[in-house]
């Protein structure tokens, strides 16, 4: 089925937002929803939360699903908390099918409970990043017309600027604090522990993955309930394949949907359990691994590397399974963790726009160095610039299609860069050989990824003009050994004699306090002047160049 044979089946969204801010059909991606058995079986009535949920509590109610410090919580326990949650949305905030929620926490058990209620209502949920600040919270209130947010009380500094900043954002509903009056958990106490999960269609738009962009602001992503089936039934059924005893964990937030798919629905997909970590470090991983057993890791290659020469100090024996994401997977950390561990890494492909990873590679189909194929369910080409196919061998820009596709949430401009002749594009260049794997060779924008996190250089060059002492500035990706990249930013100073090292940790203090600390320039460099065009576009490229030849210099 293509996008232009999609019918949209009657919504219960009382709130239209959603459908109505859907890019129009033509704009989509072709939508390939017959391609497994799997898919084609979907009911037009679909909830995720009752397929991940309410299923399997019904059959796996006394195991565990999550793991968390002392704690652990069975599939009974959550859907209960999840049902409560469900009622304080409805009887207490006035949610209706179809409105926003934002959620705002770290890895943790009642931030699960909270997502998969605002599933159950039929609402939308808008994670975002423990580490956002104010600035980029507002942003995504206002994009998405957001009344409440859920928030971990241990984050409410920012939140409660946004609440003062933001048009749209009404109320802020907390847990996790002590005595605090007014607490979720607090309302949650007074309400039953059932609750009829609403009955929405497959189409009916249940996350909005908000995604730092190379040009301009955050876009939001736009998603069904029957694509967050679809990623559990292509890339967890045929690739990953878990069983009901494996134990998961990682360190990617569940806010990102790499997190969500990795450490929620994937072993809820299959009854199995996780174990949720709030700040997680090699270290922590090795013993989290050690102390419960785990099975299955997910982590970006920053961590692998990490761990190698750490990893014989701990008892890591039950790890069966790792997938690394977020970066380019160096074929020095693949050896080196298979080394250590016995485990062959699978290496995924994945964004924001459709989800979760669609090319990838394991088991004895890994071929190191290269990515790998597209997953069951997915298709990939390589295309020139002018969108004509190149032969095998040539590099090109990397297009996908599959059951999950890019819609954006009213970025018209936006879409049509990244979905052309129906197919995604990624904005990453590859290289595809004779025999159908495919080959990361760089990013075709000015995406930096940095340790796994992805950093928009647009944006972080936006923060540091704020600053009193910035004439001009550019962002661009430097090579590290340890991250891949760092951000570094190249500044025209207001004042020369201001060139020292209190000024380079003034504007990184500038920039921490601002948006979320990963994104600061961990190196910055003053220069006279920026190169230009004659028309004055900046030319990254040679800022790039240079940064790579100061790495080689050392």
């Amino acid at each position: 089925m293509s996008r232009t044979d999609h019918v949209f089946e009657p919504s219960a969204h009382t709130d239209t937002f959603a459908r109505d801010h859907l890019p129009p059909q033509e704009q989509w991606p072709v939508m390939l929803w017959d391609t497994l058995p799997e898919l084609k079986a979907y009911p037009k009535r679909m909830n995720c939360a009752r397929e991940l949920l309410d299923k399997q509590a019904a059959i796996h109610g006394d195991r565990p699903v999550i793991h968390y410090n002392d704690e652990v919580w069975t599939y009974s326990k959550l859907l209960e908390t999840a049902n409560r949650i469900a009622h304080v949305l409805v009887q207490d905030y006035g949610i209706k099918p179809g409105n926003r929620v934002m959620l705002r926490s770290p890895n943790n058990p009642m931030y699960v409970a909270c997502w998969f209620a605002v599933m159950k209502v039929g609402a939308i949920a808008v994670a975002t990043m423990p580490l956002y600040r104010w600035r980029e919270l507002t942003f995504m209130t206002e994009k998405a017309e957001i009344e409440l947010a859920i928030c971990d009380w241990r984050l409410r500094d920012e939140m409660e600027t946004t609440l003062k900043e933001s048009k749209h954002l009404q109320r802020v509903s907390y847990f996790y604090g002590e005595g605090i009056e007014d607490s979720l958990e607090a309302r949650m106490a007074t309400k039953p522990a059932t609750f009829d999960t609403l009955d929405t269609a497959w189409d009916d738009v249940c996350l909005i993955a908000f995604t730092s962009g190379t040009t301009g602001p955050a876009k939001g992503c736009m998603h069904f309930h029957r694509d967050v089936l679809a990623i559990c039934d292509t890339f967890n059924r045929y690739v990953l394949r878990p069983t009901k005893d494996d134990v998961f964990t990682g360190s990617p937030p569940l806010a990102f949907t790499f997190g969500l798919g990795a450490l929620v629905t994937f072993p809820m997909h299959v009854g199995a359990s996780t174990v949720l970590v709030e700040q997680y470090n090699p270290q922590k991983m090795l013993e989290t691994i050690q102390a419960k057993k785990v099975t299955v890791l997910f982590t970006a290659p920053t961590a692998y590397r990490a761990m190698i020469d750490m990893a014989k100090d701990y008892d890591i024996s039950s790890l069966k399974k790792g997938v690394s994401a977020g970066e380019t997977l160096p074929l020095a950390t693949y050896e080196g963790w298979h080394k250590v561990s016995g485990v062959k890494l699978i290496d995924g492909l994945g964004g924001t726009e459709i989800l979760h990873i669609f090319i990838t590679s394991e088991g004895d189909g890994i071929r190191p160095g290269a990515t790998g194929k597209p997953i069951p369910g997915y298709e990939a080409a390589i295309f020139d610039a002018d969108g004509k196919p190149v032969p095998p061998g040539t590099v090109g820009r990397l297009a996908i299609r599959g059951p999950v596709g890019c819609r954006y949430l009213d970025n018209p401009e936006r879409q049509k860069a990244y979905v052309q002749n129906g197919w995604n594009f990624t904005g990453d260049a590859y290289m595809c050989d004779e025999d159908g794997y495919y080959w990361y060779q760089a990013r075709a924008d000015d995406m930096i990824v940095s340790a796994g996190y992805n950093i928009s250089g647009p944006e972080v060059e936006s923060v540091l003009l704020l600053h009193p002492q910035v004439q001009d500035c550019a962002v661009v990706s430097a090579p590290c050994s340890e991250r891949g990249q760092v951000v570094k930013a190249y500044v025209v100073l207001r004042d020369k004699a201001l060139n020292t090292p209190a000024t380079v940790k003034a504007l990184q203090d500038f920039v921490k306090a601002e948006i979320a600390p990963y994104k600061y320039p961990r190196q910055v460099e003053f220069i006279d002047a920026l190169p230009r065009t004659e028309s004055g576009k900046v030319q990254r490229f040679v800022l790039r160049k240079k940064a790579a030849e100061n790495e080689q210099r050392g």
